[in-house]
């Protein structure tokens, strides 16, 4: 027994021994040929290059996509209060009303169930007009807390700012500043309903003016949510929504969920306290949950009258689930092209290690007659394919990274781009399990590529190599 185990023992060490030996002689055979290695590994670095661009660009803009949108909504997870209001006369309608009227509830069941997240935002949303001097324009009103330091960050200003002292202080883009020739300081009429739905007007002040680089941000305005709140007649204290924004993109339906089934509780205890059910939606539009949400509350159907409040919890991925969707074709498209590129590569990396093994047949039989195993021989030629191909690689990822920070230097003032911009700067992002992969990727093709050459060198009898002659 042991004579076994130092046997095994012996066999782990001349392994080990022989795979450094190995490594040391493919590392010296890359500097022999510097001229013909150097331009591989450049055709390998453009490969890497143009893919970790790609990559990083396109992973980018659909992350400033959803950035946009999440800020729009105020979170990639929405919680909205929804009453059910019959109508006063037969022939009226039912109105659904948009109020949550405890601040705290929805939030407290977040720290209860200690979901992760960077911030948290109650707002009020109010559709309505703007008028001055005659024009009139749309505006989309935002109730926010104006001290929330994300939104303060994302505000671009060209003129004036936030001024929490003026009443109805109002925020609009510069677009619709254009548009009804509005300054800093000049008052408007705005034209909206109440939470109940009766028409009714408020005078605002224009506090600032702000950058608008799409059509969606340019009709958006902000203001103060009590101020919002006052002129709609939301009840005290209360809002149209609550968001949160989570740390991880990925943990979006699992909170919903977390968070549905704990008001379900609280349903159990009080029938006025209703909630969706995404289970339900799932099944009824798989492909777009939000839309299956929307069933469960729609007014034109009595069967889903409720009594008190319907919490309705969707996520950014809910409402808009083609950005999920995008982002995964975005990932298969780099992996294709990556693909693709290496293969095309990996053709070279073949015919260059055939004209290699041409060229060492005496060299290796020397390396045989003295002692080299097959196994080792081929092993020499793989770790020296696969040292060039990961160091084309870094240096692939390396000129990556540069021309990228360069690239996020440049403003682009494109409107047609603007939702995929931020702030007017293109950014990147570069996955570093993404990276891993294409790494796994490029050496397993590149072991496949000198495969053949490799063998035949294994294979190859010592006396017949040293008798060729080249």
């Amino acid at each position: 027994m042991k004579k076994l185990l130092l046997a095994l023992i012996n066999s782990v060490r001349d392994k080990k021994r022989s795979a450094k030996r190995n490594l040391k002689v493919a590392s010296r055979n890359l500097t022999r040929n510097k001229r013909r290695n150097s331009i591989l590994a450049v055709a390998i670095a453009f490969g890497f290059f143009v893919v970790t661009a790609i990559d990083g660009l396109t992973s980018g803009m659909v992350g400033n996509l959803e950035n946009q949108i999440t800020q729009l909504v105020g979170g990639n997870v929405i919680c909205q209060g929804l009453e059910w209001k019959n109508p006063e006369t037969a022939d009226g309608k039912v109105h659904i009303v948009n109020i949550v009227r405890d601040r705290d509830y929805i939030k407290n069941i977040v720290d209860e169930l200690d979901i992760k997240y960077e911030y948290y935002s109650c707002f009020t949303m109010s559709g309505g007009t703007a008028i001055f001097n005659g024009k009139k324009t749309s505006l989309q009103l935002y109730g926010r807390d104006l001290e929330e330091k994300l939104l303060k960050d994302s505000f671009q200003f060209v003129s004036g700012g936030v001024d929490l002292n003026v009443k109805n202080g109002l925020i609009i883009s510069d677009k619709t500043a254009d548009a009804l020739n509005l300054q800093v300081g000049d008052e408007i009429i705005y034209s909206t309903y109440t939470v109940y739905g009766q028409n009714t007007f408020a005078d605002m002040t224009i506090t600032g003016i702000l950058k608008s680089n799409s059509f969606v941000n340019s009709v958006q305005a902000y203001a103060n949510i009590e101020d919002v709140n006052e002129i709609i007649e939301m009840p005290e204290g209360g809002y149209s929504m609550f968001s949160i924004y989570l740390r991880d993109n990925n943990a979006q339906t699992k909170a919903a969920m977390m968070i549905e089934a704990r008001i379900r509780k609280d349903h159990e205890k009080n029938p006025e306290i209703n909630v969706t059910n995404r289970a339900l939606a799932m099944k009824t539009n798989p492909t777009n949950i939000g839309k299956g949400i929307e069933k469960q509350i729609d007014s034109r159907k009595p069967e889903n009258e409720w009594k008190g409040v319907m919490y309705g919890v969707e996520t950014l991925y809910d409402e808009i689930p083609q950005i999920k969707t995008v982002l995964n074709i975005v990932h298969l498209v780099t992996t294709v092209i990556l693909i693709v590129i290496l293969l095309i590569v990996m053709v070279g990396v073949s015919n260059t290690y055939r004209m290699v093994l041409y060229e060492r047949i005496r060299e290796i039989g020397t390396m045989r007659a003295i002692g080299m195993g097959g196994k080792d021989t081929r092993h020499v030629f793989t770790n020296e394919a696969v040292i060039l191909c990961v160091i084309g690689a870094l240096a692939g990822l390396i000129f990556a990274v540069i021309v990228m920070a360069i690239v996020h230097c440049i403003y682009i003032d494109n409107e047609s781009l603007s939702f995929f911009l931020q702030k007017g700067h293109f950014t990147f992002r570069l996955s570093p399990v993404s990276i891993i992969i294409q790494y796994v990727i490029l050496i397993v093709l590149t072991s496949l590529a000198v495969l053949g050459s490799a063998k035949q060198a294994a294979r190859m009898s010592p006396a017949e190599a040293l008798r060729t002659v080249k």
